[in-house]
C-alpha cells in the first residue's frame, strides 16, 4: 500500500510541475539583447551630434560623413545607427553633387554609390526605422536598394 501511495504521489507531482516546465520556455517575444559598451556607445553619440552639426548647420559634409564612417567602422552596434547610415548617405548623395562648403576629388559616380550603399543598409538592416521611407525617397533616383547580399 505505501508503495501505490508513493507512487501515485511521484505521478502526481509530475503532472502538475511538468507543464509549469513547459510554459517556462515559450517562443521568444523580441530579438536578441545587444550588449554595448557604454564608453563606446557615449562616444559615438557625441560623433553623431557631430555630425549632425556640420551637416545641417555647417554644410560641411565632408567632414560630416567622416564621423559617420568613424562610428560605422568603430561601433556598428550603435543603438542609433540607423541614423548614422541616413546621414552618411546624404553626406555622400550632396557630395557627389558638388554642394555644401568642402570640396572632395572623389568621383561623383563613387559617391552615389556609396550614398546607395548607405540608404540600403538602412533599408534592408533596419526595417522598422524611422528614417527608412527618407531612404527610400533618396534611393529612388539612385536606382533603388541593393539586396542584402550586395548585387543588384
Amino acid at each position: 500500500m505505501k508503495k501505490v501511495c508513493l507512487l501515485a504521489l511521484i505521478t502526481l507531482a509530475f503532472f502538475v510541475l511538468a507543464p509549469r516546465v513547459a510554459r517556462a520556455q515559450g517562443a521568444a517575444k523580441q530579438g536578441p539583447e545587444v550588449l554595448r559598451d557604454m564608453d563606446m556607445e557615449k562616444d559615438s553619440l557625441h560623433n553623431l551630434e557631430v555630425a549632425r552639426q556640420y551637416f545641417k548647420l555647417r554644410k560641411a559634409y565632408k567632414a560630416s560623413l567622416a564621423r559617420c564612417e568613424e562610428i560605422i567602422a568603430g561601433n556598428p552596434t550603435f543603438s542609433k545607427i540607423d541614423e548614422v547610415l541616413l546621414i552618411a548617405g546624404q553626406s555622400s548623395l550632396r557630395l557627389s553633387e558638388n554642394k555644401g562648403k568642402q570640396s572632395v576629388k572623389t568621383a561623383t559616380d563613387k559617391l552615389r554609390e556609396d550614398a546607395r550603399d548607405y540608404f540600403s543598409m538602412l533599408v534592408n538592416n533596419y526595417p522598422d526605422s524611422r528614417f527608412k521611407d527618407e531612404a527610400l525617397e533618396a534611393l529612388k533616383d539612385l536606382g533603388g536598394p541593393k539586396a542584402k547580399d550586395g548585387k543588384q
